[in-house]
């Protein structure tokens, strides 16, 4: 049996449309990211990769239709986007993708102190500090995203 929805809590405010210049400085710290991640030699596959492995993470399903459709334009796999909730369980994913979304899931649940010991011991393994900061600002900056479509409640319309 499920609860019944309080009066008005269907309709959310889009925040992004309510407070634009904050919204406007999440969308220029984004396209920072982005030269910081290029700048670093991460191509745009792996970027796209760790935004929709932290939007899986947080269920956020406007981010997870943006981000398939870049990594698609980017010239990922279906088959791989399709296996990404199960990374680890195939071999489908170059180590420096593993070392990405490894930490980009400690990132996401930053309470977990030990995944983000383990994580980062295995992103040294493989990634540069450039781009082991790099992959932290865009979990970072993909977690942000990920809460203005959430607490917004942005929808996904079927595409014609």
């Amino acid at each position: 049996m499920t609860s019944p929805v309080p009066a008005g809590a269907d309709r959310r405010i889009y925040i992004d449309k309510q407070s634009p210049t904050a919204y406007r400085a999440l969308v220029q710290t984004s396209e920072a990211v982005r030269a910081v991640a290029a700048d670093a030699g991460l191509d745009r596959v792996l970027v796209e990769l760790v935004n929709l492995r932290v939007s899986q993470l947080n269920g956020c399903a406007y981010c997870l239709h943006l981000h398939t459709r870049a990594a698609l334009r980017a010239g990922d796999t279906p088959q791989r986007l399709g296996v990404l909730a199960a990374w680890r369980d195939t071999d489908l994913f170059t180590p420096a993708e593993r070392a990405a979304l490894a930490l980009a899931e400690a990132t996401t649940a930053a309470a977990d102190t030990a995944a983000q010991d383990t994580a980062y011991a295995a992103a040294r393994d493989v990634l540069t500090e450039d781009q082991i900061s790099a992959v932290i600002w865009v979990a970072v900056t993909i977690n942000a995203f990920n809460r203005v479509s959430v607490m917004s409640r942005h929808r996904v319309r079927a595409e014609q």
